[in-house]
Parts: structure tokens; sequence; C-alpha cells
């Protein structure tokens, strides 16, 4: 399939729609009981209806399942006319396993909200340049199960899949930086001194991005997006060190058309990274091009919470400057 330019947007989902659970990296195995517990009664809280693919609970060495049975359960998600929705189980490591065996035509023909994080990017991101669906870097199923803390990041994920329109990103006062889904007592809620306007201007485009790590696996594959043009948005986990980030920061800027991106969004680091405003600044000041791009960091996606629901594809807008930030999109 020739790549394609023209992002189509999924209907925004409705009461009563089913919504289909996959696991693209991790199994469903992985997650406890009381999470899917959790997780269940949020979506049928909300009227949604759940069904699962028929391998997510497949489990081997690499707590995953086999290449086949991942691509089966995605393929007969997007086939399914009764399915309206399809989320990640969770992230993991090997997503891009899957891309040269997937079925870009049938996923086309047939666009649906798409939505997880962390190392679905690698999806995300493929299926917007291979097919050109707009899909969403946020919670995945089993963020659902987050017991308490959840509201901001439920009632961003509903408003951008249900509700659409443009969406003003007010960042949140506070967040946490916890292994919840180990211990569902022991959250701790920060403050935070909100976005960081790290270099000022204005940028209008649409959005493409998401774990850094992971969009990095796509350089030099069919699967890698277009850049030019774009609002690109990135973030990083906890096992990134500020030497790991600095680095692959760089590769990504020696992409071709990164020099023509519209702006640069970072996620909020979690704080076994030790990344702090300064060694960010000094990191950003060293790739050259970037000095007159705006750029905001410390924002409210990525690998801490709450985690706002981002479209990949959707058309953005940001604005930096001394009076403070504003991020917009479409939905």
């Amino acid at each position: 399939m020739a790549k394609v330019t023209n992002a189509q947007r999924p209907a925004r989902l409705q009461i009563g729609d089913e919504i289909r659970v996959v696991a693209p990296s991790w199994s469903l195995a992985m997650i406890s009981r009381d999470v899917q517990r959790i997780a269940a009664h949020r979506f049928e809280a909300k009227g949604l209806r759940l069904t699962f693919g028929a391998h997510v609970n497949e489990l081997d060495q690499f707590l995953s399942s086999s290449i086949e049975s991942r691509v089966d359960d995605l393929h007969a998600a997007f086939a399914d006319p009764d399915v309206r929705g399809v989320f990640a189980v969770i992230g993991g490591y090997n997503a891009n396993q899957l891309l040269p065996y997937l079925d870009w035509d049938l996923i086309a023909a047939n666009p649906k909200v798409f939505c997880g994080y962390s190392d679905t990017t690698a999806l995300s991101c493929a299926m917007y340049e291979r097919s050109g669906l707009i899909s969403y870097s946020g919670p995945a199923y089993s963020t659902f199960g987050m017991r308490d803390h959840f509201e901001q990041i439920e009632d961003w994920c509903w408003r951008v899949l249900f509700d659409g329109g443009t969406i003003v990103a007010e960042p949140s006062p506070t967040w946490s930086d916890d292994e919840w889904f180990v211990d569902q007592d022991a959250r701790v809620l920060r403050s935070t001194d909100g976005p960081w306007a790290m270099n000022h201007g204005a940028a209008h485009g649409p959005l493409v991005g998401g774990n850094l790590c992971t969009l990095n696996l796509l350089q030099g594959t069919p699967y890698m997006p277009t850049l030019a043009g774009h609002v690109v948005f990135l973030e990083d986990d906890q096992g990134t060190s500020v030497g790991t980030f600095d680095r692959d920061l760089t590769s990504l800027c020696q992409m071709p058309g990164f020099d023509q991106i519209a702006g640069l969004l970072i996620g909020r680091f979690q704080e076994s990274t030790k990344m702090t405003r300064r060694t960010l600044a000094a990191i950003l000041a060293s790739k050259p091009g970037l000095e007159d791009v705006p750029v905001v960091a410390n924002m409210d996606f990525g690998h801490t919470y709450p985690m706002l629901t981002v479209p990949v594809g959707e058309t953005a807008t940001v604005e930096v400057s001394d009076g403070g930030t504003s991020f917009s999109f479409e939905a």
C-alpha cells in the first residue's frame, strides 16, 4: 500500500459502543485481577461494552504472545463492524514486531478509535503513516484500573473520544509518579510548576509522536511518519537517563524533515530520570535549528499521571510567550 497523506478521523465513541481490548505488547495475564476489575467497571460505567481479543491472555517467555496471535487480534478488531474502539492492554517492548504483518488496507477501510501509549507508539505512528488513521496516545485499558486520582485522566480521555471539537489542554495543578499498579494505597500527589516555556513562538500543524525511544525504532522503515510541518510531541519513561534522552533526541533531530517541524512538546519526566529544567534547556540548546522552534516541556502526557489523550494526526495550536503557554487541538 502506498503512503497515505490524508488523515482520517474515526467516528467518535457513543454510549453502547463495543470496545475491543487487544494485547499488541504485553499480555493481559500481566495485569492483576483487581486492576482488571476496576478497569472493566470504568468502561461499563460509561456505557461501553467490553470484549477481548481471543489471544489476550496468552503468555510467553517475553511476557507477550506470538506475532501471529497479536496480529490476528488486531485484524479481528478492525474487521469486526460491531467494534467501534480498540484499546491496548498496556505497553511493553515488542509492538514493532507486528508492523510487517499488518493489513494496512484493512485498517484504512475500517477507521475506528485506537488508543494506548508507551510501546503502542509504534502502532499509532505506523497507522498514521500507512493508513492515514488518526489514533490516540492516551491511557491503556490497564490504566483504567487506577483506583484513585483517575478523574482527570478519564475526563480528558472521554472529552477527546466522545465529545471532540476543540480541546484546550489546561495543565493539571498536581501530578503523581508512583507504581499504583503495585500498591493502590501508596499514592502521592505533588504540586507542579506547570508547563515549561523553553522556546517562545507559535505553531500550528498536525500532531505526531509519543514515546521517544519507541518512535525512534521506526527510523529507516516504511512506518516512520513524516515530521515536516508537524507539531512533534515526545515523552520517555523511567528507564531513560538524561544521557539516553539526549542522544535519542539527537537521533530524531537528524531525521529528514525534523528541521521543518512546526513545534516541539515534551511530556513530564519521571523523577528517577533526574531531568531538571536547566539540564533540559542545555540539551535543547545543543540541537541545531531548535532555537527557532516553539518548545514546551513538563506537559501532562507520558508516564506520569494525569496523562492527556493526544490525537496522532489531528491539528494542534501551540503558543509560547512571556505570558505563558497554551496548547489546544482538534478532536
